[in-house]
């Protein structure tokens, strides 16, 4: 060990651009992706069951990092048990869910947000008399496709689906469970 004299050393540490690898140059060919909801008339609206479902952002915007879906759910509504391989966050931006994680059920109010990892059994339901809206991040993308794949277009996000036909049902949870595992999902019936 050498003595101190006093003086510091001014001698940057080595750089950390050194350290890590660098960041990838821009790449022009991919552009800002904006969405409206309310007044763009080229976003895709589906009805999923009795909610409605608007893609503001498909991994065809994204290079296929994430989807970013605007959730409508009415009273009752909400997907039954089910689990994928891609992390799912979810923001209620308006009313309230319970959501149901690997058999616990919790409130999730406007304003909160969760994330449910990868592969967790997960559920959420609109159990209020009003309608929930959420935002649902999809990483990496891909989800929004079975949705516009099991969906029935609607006009806008706040419209409702057709009603579900009784005898079309069986028929349409058939499809639904036939195109699971393409989208790398997995729905627990019981």
């Amino acid at each position: 060990m050498q003595p101190t004299t006093g003086q510091q050393d001014d001698t940057p540490p080595a750089a950390a651009a050194d350290a890590y690898p660098p960041i990838p140059r821009d790449d022009p060919s991919r552009t800002l992706a904006i969405a409206r909801p309310e007044t763009d008339d080229t976003l895709p609206h589906v009805g999923i069951g009795t909610g409605t479902y608007t893609i503001l952002l498909s991994g065809r915007d994204t290079a296929g990092r994430y989807s970013l879906i605007d959730m409508l759910v009415p009273p009752g509504g909400g997907p039954p048990p089910h689990r994928h391989d891609f992390e799912e966050m979810f923001t209620v931006l308006e009313g309230e869910v319970r959501v149901t994680f690997r058999g616990e059920t919790i409130a999730l109010r406007s304003g909160e947000t969760i994330n449910v990892p990868a592969n967790a059994p997960h559920a959420f339901r609109n159990e209020s008399d009003a309608p929930a809206r959420l935002l649902c991040m999809c990483t990496p993308a891909g989800q929004e496709e079975m949705f516009l794949e099991i969906g029935v277009p609607v006009a806008t996000r706040t419209s409702a689906p057709p009603p579900p036909d009784p005898a079309l049902r069986a028929e349409a949870l058939a499809k639904v469970l036939a195109l699971a595992p393409k989208y790398r999902s997995e729905f627990l019936l019981p």
